[in-house]
């Protein structure tokens, strides 16, 4: 289990966490806050709002797994 999309695509089984390129997003409002003269520390803290669920089939059968529909079917993203 890993915690971004890009070590499954790597070859770990699966991931479940926040989605990068949306924090990346969220980082570059924070930054425009900034610039047009926000106070950093008057800014909140947030806490990402996209996550997802990304499976590596071809590690899975590497590994002998066979992972049910239902958990393929949640899945944002199923690599093969």
């Amino acid at each position: 289990m890993c915690w971004a999309r890009l070590a499954v695509a790597a070859g770990c089984l699966m991931s479940y966490g926040p989605n990068v390129p949306d924090m990346y997003r969220q980082a570059a409002t924070y930054v425009d806050k900034i610039l047009k003269g926000a106070k950093p520390a008057d800014l909140p803290v947030e806490q990402p709002t996209k996550f997802e669920l990304v499976i590596n089939l071809k590690t899975a059968k590497a590994l002998g797994l066979l992972l049910p529909y239902t958990l393929l079917g949640r899945a944002d993203e199923v690599i093969e």
